[in-house]
C-alpha cells in the first residue's frame, strides 16, 4: 500500500486596496518632495560648480556647461608655488595621522589594560578638549609654540594638529584594545613573549579595524583644518592646500576660477582615496578567527 505526501495547503494571498489620498495629503507630499529637492539641489550645486569649473577653459563663478579641457589642471601642477602646496598639506596630513595613532595606540593600550585612580575622570577630562571651540585656546596655543619655537615649522604644525586630533583617537582605540580578550597576550606570555611583542604580534592584528577608523578621522581633521595653520605658519612657502584655496580666492582682484576649481578637486582626491582604502577594512576583524583558533 502506498502513503502520498499531503499536499501542503497554501494560504490565500489577501490584497489589500490602497486608500485614495486625501487633498490635504496630497499637499503635505508636495510640500516634502519640493523641500526634499531643493535641500538636495543646495547641497549639490557646489559641487557641480566644482567639477564643471574644473574642466571649463572658460570657467566663471557661475555654473555653466564647461568648454571641456583639463588646463586648469595642468597649470595648479606647473604654476610656481600651487604644487608645493599639495605637498605641505601630504606632509601635514600623514605626518601629523601617523604620529597621531603612535600616541593614540600607546595611550589607549594604557587606559584598556592598566587600572590607575582616577582613570574615568581622565577620559572625560581629554574628551571635554574636543567640547572647547578651536579659537577660545588658538591664542594660548600660540604662545605656547613661540615658547618652544616650534611655530612658522611643518613639524611645529604637526606636533600640534596630532595632539589636537587625539582626545577622539583615544576613545577611540581605548574601546578597540578593551574588545580584545587579556587571555589572548597572557598565551602569548606564557609563549615567552613579552609585553611589546605580544602586543605587536597578537593586539596590532586585532585592532586593523579600529586603527582604520582612528587614521580615516585623523588624516580628515587636520587634512580640513584652516584656522590652526593660518595662525602657526607665516611664511607662504610652508602654506598648505586649505590657505592656498582662501588666498587664491580672496588677495586677487581677478579670481583666476578654473585654477581655483581645480585645486579644490585636487583638494578632495587625498581624503577620498583614504576612504576607499579605509573603508573595506573598517567592518573586517579578525577577532572571531582569533578567539576560535
Amino acid at each position: 500500500m502506498t502513503v502520498s505526501a499531503a499536499t501542503p495547503v497554501t494560504p490565500p494571498v489577501r490584497r489589500f486596496r490602497r486608500r485614495p489620498l486625501t487633498a490635504v495629503e496630497v499637499v503635505q507630499r508636495i510640500l516634502a518632495y519640493t523641500l526634499l529637492v531643493l535641500m538636495v539641489l543646495f547641497c549639490l550645486v557646489p559641487f557641480a560648480w566644482v567639477v564643471f569649473s574644473s574642466i571649463d577653459g572658460n570657467a566663471g563663478p557661475n555654473v555653466q556647461i564647461p568648454a571641456l579641457s583639463f588646463d586648469n589642471f595642468g597649470r595648479f601642477f606647473t604654476s610656481a608655488g600651487t604644487p608645493m602646496l599639495l605637498v605641505n598639506s601630504l606632509i601635514i596630513g600623514v605626518g601629523g595621522t601617523v604620529l597621531n595613532l603612535v600616541l593614540g595606540v600607546a595611550g589607549g593600550y594604557a587606559l584598556a589594560r592598566f587600572e590607575f585612580k582616577g582613570r574615568r575622570a581622565f577620559m572625560f577630562s581629554i574628551l571635554l578638549i574636543r567640547v572647547i571651540p578651536a579659537p577660545a585656546t588658538i591664542v594660548a596655543l600660540y604662545l605656547i609654540m613661540v615658547n618652544l619655537k616650534l611655530t612658522n615649522s611643518l613639524f611645529g604644525l604637526i606636533l600640534v594638529e596630532a595632539v589636537l586630533q587625539l582626545p577622539v583617537t583615544l576613545w577611540l582605540l581605548k574601546g578597540t584594545i578593551s574588545a580584545v580578550p587579556i587571555e589572548l597576550e597572557e598565551a602569548a606570555w606564557v609563549d615567552g613573549n613579552t609585553r611589546l611583542q605580544a602586543i605587536r604580534r597578537v593586539v596590532f592584528p586585532l585592532i586593523g579595524p579600529g586603527l582604520g577608523a582612528a587614521a580615516m578621522l585623523t588624516f580628515m581633521g587636520i587634512w580640513g583644518d584652516f584656522l590652526t595653520p593660518l595662525v602657526m605658519l607665516q611664511s607662504q612657502e610652508l602654506y598648505p592646500l586649505s590657505i592656498g584655496l582662501f588666498r587664491a580666492f580672496s588677495e586677487h582682484n581677478h579670481v583666476d576660477w578654473g585654477l581655483l576649481a581645480a585645486s579644490a578637486v585636487v583638494y578632495v582626491v587625498p581624503p577620498a582615496v583614504l576612504y576607499i582604502f579605509v573603508r573595506k577594512h573598517l567592518l573586517k576583524s579578525s577577532l572571531g578567527g582569533a578567539v576560535k583558533g
